[in-house]
């Protein structure tokens, strides 16, 4: 991809640049906090429920406002919304860094969740509206293998760093790596916006409120049950707000998420297989780190490295995802992802037990991580090329809402099986709650594969309306339309 400029002046290649070192960033920072948490609960003293929400407490803001970030973005100006956010996420790092305390340390979870609400979204939006449409598909490749590649490094550097160091570093390496992005933004990125946009600020409040009911709910069932008072009221509040928010959609002049993007069954399908992969790859990764490390006895280095298989193998993959993808359409390929996934989970779940030999792990390791090589790229590109350029923005943080709800949903019903049916009491109970648990994930894999197929085939871009009736274009880049390579 040669190094020039996108519509309107904007610059692909270092658009690329900024969009991948932010995404490489937070999917690190998600993947290296995991592996650390058996120090954090040993330095700070913290109980499983605490545990749970220095991951839960970032999931929650970043599922609660992922939309309103990129409706926001859209309204008021795609780099300067990333940009603010930005140092949100950077300053929320250096805040988790320094924490002495539980409570410290979750609260600044939930700041970073925050601003990786704002930044996440936008950062395929951006490199969508940049990068012409014959060089788009490399783009987003590249986005992909780069999250990929931080799914990769995020168990190998968080055991490093905190085996070598401290866990508090696992936090520090998001400021340098985060001023940098933001001296390159203020530098090379152009401002794009939706100029027909206009807020919509109940529309926003209610999937706000109906999303942290809901996410609430997910993540306090193993401190409090599935059939408490606590979680079952904030779940059927959170649902019956998403109702009236649903409702509010349908009739307001200006939705921040409008309900007819459901109606492509393309749409619908690459959000629902996101949220089972992210449910199944969560819930399982939560507990096979602490398997590892609490049950088999590894280090937190020594057991990212034997996470390798799963987490490197899509680094591998990513050049095959991309051939695949160009000959069989991203439908297919995506598809194929959660086939590995689901068989990946199975196979460790057939031969998960207390004395379980490494070598014995291996192939189901490597199948799901075959999966994830196959799932990530595709994915992102068939959620940006079944919609129009000017929803591009908002069904990139209606996806990336759907995967968090996914990861909140995985470590919640994994984590309760878990406790329902084994617990931490001894090596044999641990696996008596992990086995059953894994056959879950599986299936749950399994159940996406079936769901991204009810994607119909061929182009599923909807024909594009370049002036509303008010007679003003779409999108300041409307010459920017999406691939129409075969989902």
């Amino acid at each position: 991809m040669t190094d020039r400029s996108g519509p309107s002046g904007m610059n692909p290649v270092w658009t690329l640049v900024v969009s991948g070192l932010t995404v490489f960033m937070a999917a690190l920072d998600n993947l290296v906090v995991i592996t650390a948490l058996p120090a954090i609960q040993k330095d700070l003293g913290t109980s499983l429920q605490d545990l749970e929400w220095t991951v839960n407490g970032y999931t929650l803001t970043f599922s609660v406002f992922l939309m309103a970030g990129a409706a926001a973005g859209d309204r008021f100006g795609r780099r300067r919304v990333f940009l603010a956010g930005l140092v949100v996420f950077t300053g929320a790092s250096a805040a988790a860094a320094l924490s002495d305390s539980a409570d410290a340390l979750i609260a600044a979870r939930a700041v970073q969740g925050l601003g990786a609400a704002v930044v996440m979204p936008l950062t395929l939006t951006l490199l969508t509206v940049a990068v012409p449409e014959r060089r788009r598909g490399v783009a987003l490749g590249v986005w992909g293998a780069l999250s990929g590649l931080a799914v990769a490094l995020g168990p190998l550097i968080g055991g490093a760093v905190v085996e070598k160091i401290s866990w508090q570093w696992i936090f520090w390496v998001n400021v340098p790596i985060g001023v940098v992005v933001l001296v390159l933004g203020l530098w090379k990125l152009a401002e794009s916006t939706r100029p027909d946009t206009s807020l919509d600020p109940v529309g926003t409040v209610l999937v706000s409120l109906g999303v942290f009911g809901v996410v609430y709910a997910l993540v306090s069932t193993t401190e409090h049950g599935w059939t408490s008072g606590r979680v079952l009221g904030f779940l059927a509040g959170g649902l019956v707000v998403l109702a009236l928010f649903v409702g509010w959609e349908l009739r307001t002049a200006e939705p921040m998420l409008p309900m007819r993007l459901f109606r492509n069954r393309a749409f619908s399908a690459v959000n629902a297989a996101s949220l089972l992969m992210f449910a199944a790859m969560f819930g399982l990764v939560f507990l096979l780190t602490q398997f590892m490390q609490n049950i088999q006895g590894f280090s937190p280095l020594e057991a990212g490295v034997k996470m390798l298989p799963w987490t490197a193998m899509p680094v591998v993959v990513a050049p095959l995802a991309a051939l695949l993808t160009a000959r069989l359409g991203n439908r297919l390929v995506v598809a194929a992802g959660l086939l590995f996934e689901a068989a990946g989970l199975g196979w460790l779940a057939s031969v998960v037990s207390a004395d379980t030999a490494y070598a014995d792990q291996v192939p189901g390791l490597v199948l799901g991580g075959i999966g994830l090589g196959l799932f990530f790229s595709p994915v992102a590109e068939m959620a940006m090329n079944v919609v129009a350029p000017r929803d591009q923005g908002i069904a990139s943080g209606a996806n990336n809402t759907f995967r968090e709800l996914g990861g909140a949903l995985g470590v919640a019903v994994l984590t309760s099986v878990f406790t329902t049916l084994g617990g931490y009491g001894s090596p044999q109970e641990f696996v008596d709650g992990l086995r059953p648990a894994a056959w879950i994930g599986a299936g749950i894999a399994a159940a996406g594969c079936l769901a991204i197929l009810m994607a119909p085939r061929g182009r599923t871009a909807p024909a594009e309306t370049k002036v509303i009736s008010s007679g003003a274009v779409e999108d300041s880049y409307q010459g920017n339309l999406p691939s129409r390579s075969p989902n």
